[in-house]
């Protein structure tokens, strides 16, 4: 049973530097020396590529495109065929970047180690906005998310937000640092929804922002520059979220935890198909929080079975903000 009516429209992810996470498990790291590995494990990444995985477990048609290196592209289309999310990705010579994560099992910690990726230039973003823009039709929710490649310059997101608002979809960006703030100074449409962290919001701001007061207050800020819907992820203790003179604090009791990496991408998968049912800022909440309670119990960008969501859905508190 899906968590969507069979006739929803589908949702579009756009993914310009995914990566391929390589887990490496060591029964103790020891820099300088020869290690023998416990396990190692190859999982398709990136931020929208996540955000779709988690949306085709709900039930949402989705359809995923971006950037795709040939050299390395299987397990990303092995990951679509599995979860039967429409494969629209750009390929380009050479290779998607790895992101190596050594799991060191004494220490309980990860060490990562980032490789370099593919590079971009305006001919390959012009052809990913071609592809989008012939996905969408007005109302479309569609996800930028994540860093951009070597190549692109940092308003590439702000130029692709402006295209698509005029062919009237909804734009969710997902994205920090100079990506993010070129895209909310742009002078022309500014996303339907951001979903910054505590921190990437602080960085935007340019201050400290140590209460749920000074959080609101940046949120209505953007809300007044543009940006329909913000929704601030505060890890454990749910997310704030404001739309225009509304703002709610959105949270579940806490939860077993078998693997906290990906939350915030199923936080994000929430709040589109939510937006995607046209649902109003209770639904957004209740369904963000849900999808990101609901992935702790998981290993890799996975949820449970569309009930499960629900009732956690149906749990969710919130509590209104002044």
């Amino acid at each position: 049973m899906s968590g969507q009516p069979k006739t929803a429209r589908s949702v579009v992810t756009v993914t310009l530097n995914p990566a391929i996470d390589q887990t490496i498990t060591v029964e103790t790291l020891k820099p300088g020396s020869v290690h023998r590995a416990k396990a190692v494990r190859h999982n398709a990444g990136g931020k929208g590529v996540n955000v779709a995985s988690c949306l085709a477990d709900w039930g949402t048609p989705v359809t995923a495109t971006g950037l795709l290196g040939t050299g390395n592209a299987a397990p990303f289309e092995a990951l679509f065929q599995a979860k039967g999310i429409a494969d629209a990705f750009l390929r380009l010579p050479g290779e998607t970047r790895v992101n190596i994560k050594i799991a060191d099992l004494a220490a309980n910690d990860t060490t990562d180690i980032n490789l370099p990726g593919l590079s971009a230039d305006a001919g390959a973003v012009g052809r990913v906005r071609e592809t989008v823009l012939g996905l969408v039709e007005p109302g479309t929710p569609v996800l930028l998310a994540g860093s951009l490649p070597e190549g692109l310059p940092a308003d590439a997101y702000a130029a692709l937000t402006a295209d698509l608002a005029a062919a009237g979809a909804r734009v969710v960006l997902d994205s920090s640092g100079a990506p993010l703030a070129a895209a909310l100074a742009s002078a022309g449409a500014l996303p339907h929804c951001i979903k910054p962290n505590r921190h990437e919001l602080e960085d935007w701001a340019g201050r400290p922002l140590p209460t749920t007061a000074d959080l609101l207050d940046a949120a209505r800020d953007l809300h007044r520059r543009g940006v329909s819907v913000v929704v601030v992820s505060l890890g454990a203790d749910g997310a704030l979220f404001v739309d225009g003179d509304r703002a709610l604090h959105g949270r579940l009791p806490p939860v077993q935890a078998l693997s906290t990496v990906g939350a915030g991408d199923a936080m994000v998968a929430g709040l589109i198909a939510a937006f995607q049912q046209d649902g109003g800022l209770e639904d957004v909440a209740r369904l963000s929080v849900a999808f990101a309670a609901a992935k702790l119990g998981c290993f890799g960008p996975n949820l449970p079975d569309p009930a499960t969501v629900r009732t956690l859905a149906a749990q969710v508190a919130l509590t209104p903000i002044d």
